[in-house]
Parts: structure tokens; C-alpha cells; sequence
């Protein structure tokens, strides 16, 4: 497929290819092994490929659906050869991938009829939320949008503290009241606050309790309410930050969060500390919800727009 010719920016590119280097390198540990003495794709491979994309976190059903689409290939071309077997897989996972509507865009940038254009930030606690804000505002900024953050995650006072600092490092202005105030009010606050600074971009931070569904359904929904009497169709993006080195935890926490609000985007954090990178694949193919950012390191500059063939490409490298 033409566009593995792309050319990506070459330091973005490194920083993805390293960051995926551990999922990568366990993934093509266990392929090689799948495929040793084999000449073509047979069961025996296609059984072993599929043990793999399971192990990677890549989920059962997305992996029978890859597997489904390279039997369909092995069958038209009744005959492919195992030294095959790394395009197809890129092939095949691209277009799956494209059957969602994700990972077009290399730049962060938002719609220029949206202004403020309003991101509120969901997760449990732990999954790198509040870090995830903070490098957020700070390439927002650096695209040369003006940014506002809000600490609605009033249930900590951790949670507070910890976005001012990454405020302080981004270099944007934050709107907080004190632990235990209505979330509601602080996010009113922070849109009050953007449109009288003409801001482009507001990121609001909420609680990432999921303890009882109900009460965050409420609680987001009186969130979302509050914040549509200063601008009425806010937010226009709802962002579920998911931890990727907890594989199939985070497809659980990705169906709780689903399930108790409308979730828009999904960034995830964490990738290049695990072997399991292939969870971005299978949480984009089974919530159909697009992953719009990934974290592939610890600096500011690590969080990156989600881009799939990057992604892929630096995957099966």
C-alpha cells in the first residue's frame, strides 16, 4: 500500500520507534520463533500468529478479525510466503484502522469555528491524566494556541496541586478552586475565564473515581451542563486517557468509561515502558472511538498526535 511511502518528520519518528521498541522487539521475538522452518503461511503459522496478537494485547476479537483478513489473503493467493507475513500484517491492520475515522492528522491543531475549543479530560487516577494535561497545554502552546486549564478534579487535593505545576511548566494559566468545591463550578469558572481571554483551547480535568458508575455519570453530565450555559455545544471533545502498559485493564476501564459518558477521543499513555503497544490497536478497532493522542515518553515532547500509519510503521519496522 502506497502510503508506507510516506515520509515522516524524522525526529517525531525516532522518538515513536523507540518508544514502541520493547513492544516491537517482543513482538518479533515471539514471530520469529512462530515462523522458524516455515516456508509459507500455513494454520500452523496463522494458529501461532494469533496466540501472538493476544499476548501483545492486541484483544480476541480484533485479533480474529486480522486473522480473518490474512486467511482471506492466503486463500486468494494461494500461496504467501512467511518473509510475506510482516507486509501483510501492516497492511491489514492499516486498513482496519482506517475503517475508523482516527489517526489522520501529525499536528495538534482544532477547528477554527470552535473557539474555545473545550477538551474535557477523563480516567481513573493513575493513568497519567493530570501528566497528560499538562503536555497537552504545553504543545497546544507550542502550535502557538493560547491555552487555559481548569482543576475540576476537586475530590484531591493531589490532583490540584499536580496541575499546577504542569501549568507552571506549560506556561498557561489555571483556574482551581479548593478541594472538595462542585467540579460543575470550576469548570463554569474556567470557560468564563477563556472567553473573556479570547483563549483558544480550554482542558478541563475531572474525577477519576469509577467506584460507582452512576455518581460520575451524574457528576460528568452535570459537568458538561454547567459548562454549555458560556458555551453552548462545550465540550467538544470528551478525551479518555487509558495507561497502555495495563493491556486489558485498560480495555476494561475503556468499557466502564464508555459506558458512564459519551467518550469522542482516547489518548494513551505509557507505551514505551511495556511490551504492550498492540492495546492501542485493538481498544481503536473495538470501542470505534479514535485514538487521537499517544505517550512514548517521559518528556514534554513525548506525547504525540496519534498518527496510524506512523504507528504501524514504526510497530513492524
Amino acid at each position: 500500500m502506497s502510503f508506507f511511502k510516506k515520509i515522516f518528520s524524522s525526529e517525531k519518528k525516532e522518538t515513536l520507534d523507540k518508544g514502541l521498541e520493547k513492544s516491537k522487539t517482543s513482538f518479533f521475538g515471539k514471530l520469529s520463533k512462530a515462523v522458524a522452518g516455515k516456508s509459507k503461511v500455513d494454520d500452523e503459522v496463522l494458529d501461532n500468529l494469533e496466540e501472538i496478537l493476544v499476548a501483545s494485547d492486541v484483544g480476541v476479537n480484533t485479533t480474529l478479525k486480522i486473522i480473518e483478513r490474512i486467511e482471506a489473503r492466503v486463500a486468494k493467493d494461494k500461496y504467501l510466503g512467511t518473509d510475506e507475513l510482516n507486509l501483510i500484517l501492516r497492511e491489514e491492520i492499516a486498513g482496519l484502522l482506517s475503517e475508523i475515522e482516527t489517526g489522520e492528522e501529525t499536528e495538534f491543531v482544532t477547528p477554527s469555528d470552535k473557539k474555545p475549543y473545550v477538551i474535557m479530560v477523563v480516567g481513573v487516577n493513575g493513568v497519567g491524566k493530570t501528566t497528560t494535561i499538562g503536555k497537552l497545554a504545553y504543545q497546544f502552546k507550542k502550535a502557538g494556541k493560547s491555552v487555559v486549564l481548569g482543576a475540576a478534579d476537586t475530590f484531591r487535593a493531589a490532583a490540584i496541586d499536580q496541575l499546577q505545576i504542569w501549568a507552571d511548566r506549560a506556561q498557561v494559566p489555571i483556574v482551581k478552586q479548593s478541594m472538595g468545591s462542585d467540579p460543575a463550578s470550576v469548570a463554569f469558572d474556567t470557560l468564563q475565564s477563556a472567553v473573556k481571554q479570547n483563549a483558544d483551547v480550554v482542558i478541563i480535568d475531572t474525577a477519576g473515581r469509577l467506584h460507582n458508575k452512576v455518581n460520575l455519570m451524574n457528576e460528568l453530565t452535570k459537568v458538561k451542563r454547567v459548562m454549555q450555559k458560556v458555551v453552548p455545544d462545550a465540550p467538544h471533545e470528551v478525551l479518555l486517557i487509558l495507561d497502555g502498559s495495563t493491556g486489558q485493564n485498560a480495555f476494561e476501564q475503556a468499557k466502564q468509561f464508555t459506558a458512564a459518558t459519551e467518550v469522542t477521543a482516547l489518548a494513551v499513555t505509557k507505551l514505551d515502558g511495556t511490551a504492550k503497544g498492540g492495546v492501542v490497536i485493538g481498544i481503536s478497532d473495538q470501542f470505534q472511538i479514535p485514538v487521537k493522542y499517544i505517550g512514548v515518553g517521559e518528556g514534554m515532547e513525548h506525547l504525540q498526535v496519534f498518527n496510524k500509519f506512523e504507528f504501524i510503521d514504526s510497530f513492524f519496522k
